[in-house]
């Protein structure tokens, strides 16, 4: 290589050299089978879970996480609507008591919130932009 050629490479680059061809993202393809919920869950649950395996990528165990929070949702819906038909109390031996599905009610929330959050499920969705190091909690989101 001359002195010339080298000085050449060196100097300012022309228009073309400086644009940079642009950059096509490319989602990533989704297994060909996702996991089919539970026959037992309610239609609302069967459609939520669809949801969620589509847009997460879970483990074996995380399903079962899944399906157990997806039970616990339907429990607390089931005590409500007995709720709403029988009352907050019912008739007892020494008078009037809360009604059995209220408890049942509150357990089966507080169930479905400690589920959700095993699972990470609250992770926001990650923005297209730059890179960031992710979370203290690895989500499952699928990117």
């Amino acid at each position: 290589m001359t002195d010339e050629q080298r000085v050449g490479a060196r100097g300012r680059k022309s228009a073309s050299e400086l644009i940079t061809p642009p950059q096509h993202l490319v989602s990533p393809e989704l297994p060909i089978e996702l996991p089919e919920p539970p026959d037992h869950l309610s239609d609302s649950m069967r459609a939520w879970w669809r949801a969620i395996v589509k847009d997460y990528d879970l483990e074996p165990h995380h399903l079962r996480l899944l399906e157990a929070a997806c039970d616990a949702w339907d429990r607390m819906v089931q005590a409500r609507t007995t709720i709403a038909e029988e009352g907050l109390t019912v008739e007892a031996t020494h008078g009037r008591k809360t009604h059995p599905a209220c408890n049942v009610e509150r357990d089966s929330r507080a169930a479905f919130a400690r589920l959700i959050r095993e699972l990470d499920l609250d992770e926001p969705v990650p923005s297209p932009g730059r890179y960031m190091s992710p979370p203290a909690i690895r989500s499952n989101r699928r990117r």
